[in-house]
């Protein structure tokens, strides 16, 4: 591969060894596990003096060629691919935490990410503080002895709201903190956290990496060395990616950037036109809309504003529903990142398991709506939430 090529060139033509058979698209390893030449490779494979495939639970050549096409992309050394996003956010902390460490997070947080934190880190002794993510200045006065970890998402779901990657990086440098970044949203087509200081860079590749709602799926990208530590951890609990998921989601990023440009465009001209609803909407937030309130950190941190786009209507949760049970052409589902548009109502779905206090505090009220943006003609996308409006009202 040439040096001096551009990321998105690399992770297309990036493949495994060509077999005997000389195929050009790569194949499908759907095997358990693989034949040792002999005893000896067998031990050095097990004993890691030796790179090799051994099971498909922790390794496989289709979870390579996925893994160096993400680290082209997001421009870190090593990563490890696991079922689903959510295996990815825990195997992540989970590798790096114990009995007696702090996690310091973002409040605004996807909702299962919030049920670990909360829920299942206490039962093992792991004591957690949020950090509203618009006040940058709380993290370092929340910062413990026993802390170990910042983990935050930005843009934040749903709320759309930023924090300032270096910022962060900075702060776990000075009081050496591993930086935990959840790129989801942003996709590295938007912004690469590992190049402002993120040690680790979590994604749910079921969305836009995928891009066309098939596969669960996750990823989890760093240093080797840290990696090499979350590959252990998941080795061993056994949230294995299948080799069909890995070749699909390898086949996807072939057409990311085309897809994330044509995602951004479109998100970027139906935030302007929800902008201009003032009738029917109260704020909208959208990272490159000029009214958003951290509009200049998104303009420096993020190539485009990305894929989504959320506001809230005037009428709470009665013209949601009205709103959602009149939008045609979208989908009305629990994912994102699709080539489809989708519309979803975050307070009765995915963070559903907020009280109303805690969505509050994280910018979701009843009459949040969010969209993720597809590929559709832009006009069919406004012409259907239109009509949603008007009919809503």
């Amino acid at each position: 591969m040439k040096k001096n090529q551009h990321p998105e060139t690399e992770a297309i033509r990036a493949q495994m060894q060509r077999t005997q058979y000389r195929e050009h698209s790569s194949p499908i390893f759907m095997t358990s596990s693989f034949v040792f030449e002999d005893a000896e490779q067998a031990r050095a494979l097990f004993a890691d003096e030796q790179d090799g495939n051994i099971y498909t639970r922790f390794s496989n050549p289709n979870h390579d060629e996925l893994i160096k096409k993400l680290c082209i992309l997001e421009h870190t050394e090593d990563g490890m691919a696991l079922a689903s996003g959510m295996a990815a956010m825990f195997c992540s902390m989970a590798a790096f935490l114990s009995a007696g460490d702090h996690l310091l997070a973002s409040r605004s947080l996807f909702g299962s990410t919030h049920q670990i934190i909360t829920k299942i880190f206490p039962r093992w002794g792991i004591s957690h503080t949020y950090v509203d993510i618009d006040k940058p200045e709380e993290f370092e006065k929340n910062i413990r002895p026993n802390t170990k970890m910042i983990f935050v998402e930005t843009p934040s779901n749903p709320s759309m709201d930023l924090i300032d990657i270096e910022l962060l990086a900075a702060l776990a440098q000075k009081h050496n903190l591993l930086l935990n970044v959840d790129n989801c949203f942003a996709t590295p087509h938007v912004q690469n956290p590992a190049l402002m200081g993120a040690h680790l860079v979590t994604h749910s590749a079921t969305k836009f990496l995928d891009g066309q709602g098939r596969v669960i799926a996750g990823v989890v990208l760093g240093s080797k060395e840290l990696i090499k530590e979350v590959r252990y951890f998941a080795r061993h609990t056994g949230p294995a990616l299948s080799p069909f998921n890995s070749w699909t989601l390898s086949k996807s990023l072939e057409t990311f950037s085309l897809r994330m440009e044509r995602h951004s465009e479109n998100a970027l001209e139906l935030a302007q036109f929800i902008d201009k609803q003032t009738a029917d909407v109260l704020n909208v937030k959208y990272p490159h809309l000029p009214s958003h309130p951290q509009y200049a950190l998104a303009k420096r941190q993020m190539r485009t504003g990305g894929g989504l786009v959320t506001f809230e209507l005037k009428g709470g949760l009665e013209r949601a529903q009205r709103f959602l049970s009149h939008v045609e052409m979208m989908s009305f589902t629990a994912n994102l990142g699709d080539t489809r548009s989708i519309v979803a109502h975050p307070a009765s779905t995915t963070h559903s398991k907020l009280t109303e206090a805690e969505r509050r505090a994280v910018g979701i009220e009843n009459g949040t709506i969010r969209v993720s943006v597809g590929l559709e003609h832009i006009s069919d996308i406004l012409a259907d939430i239109e009509k949603a409006l008007s009919k809503s009202r």
